[in-house]
């Protein structure tokens, strides 16, 4: 049972954040909730045979419908082996579709079935009640720092990458 009643046992950082035991607390904290986020939904991947590989294409595939093979590689930074083993999977249980690419018909774009969408929209569920109590005990103000290091943390070939996540091309 969650903790209604948050208080946060995070000590103020201190003005010598970089100190090295500043930065350790930082990698752990990093360490440790990015466990308990993906935890959160790994029950239901499990009902559904699905790895944590599977839900990163599902939910990249949500965010942009008709985003191609060599950018949701890009993305995601694993093989070319390992998505087409994950796409595979994912067409196979009609979750997803491809087709050739409307600019360049060598490329294949991906879009979620309504099957697809269902599940990408469940297990989101799941990640944004979770992320939403960490924001709601956190605080607007740390919430921005929390985006602010974590786009810092990005290489800078990323970051516009990223922050066009769910736009609408024009």
């Amino acid at each position: 049972m969650p903790d209604e009643n948050f208080l946060s046992q995070v000590p103020a950082a201190s003005a010598l954040f970089l100190r090295e035991e500043e930065v350790r607390r930082g990698i752990e904290y990093l360490f440790f909730a990015h466990g308990a986020l993906w935890r959160a939904i790994d029950a239901r991947l499990a009902e559904k045979a699905l790895g944590r590989a599977h839900y990163r294409a599902l939910y990249f595939i949500a965010r942009q419908p008709g985003l191609t093979i060599s950018d949701l590689l890009a993305l995601l930074g694993i093989t070319k082996q390992s998505l087409g083993r994950v796409v595979k999977d994912l067409e196979a249980r009609a979750l997803l579709t491809t087709r050739p690419g409307g600019r360049d018909r060598r490329q294949k774009e991906l879009r979620l079935t309504p099957e697809g969408r269902a599940l990408e929209s469940a297990i989101f569920s799941q990640l944004r009640d979770t992320m939403s109590r960490a924001y709601t005990h956190a605080g607007q103000a740390a919430v921005t720092g929390f985006w602010q290091v974590s786009e810092a943390l990005l290489p800078p070939r990323d970051r516009g990458r990223v922050a066009r996540l769910g736009q609408t091309p024009d």
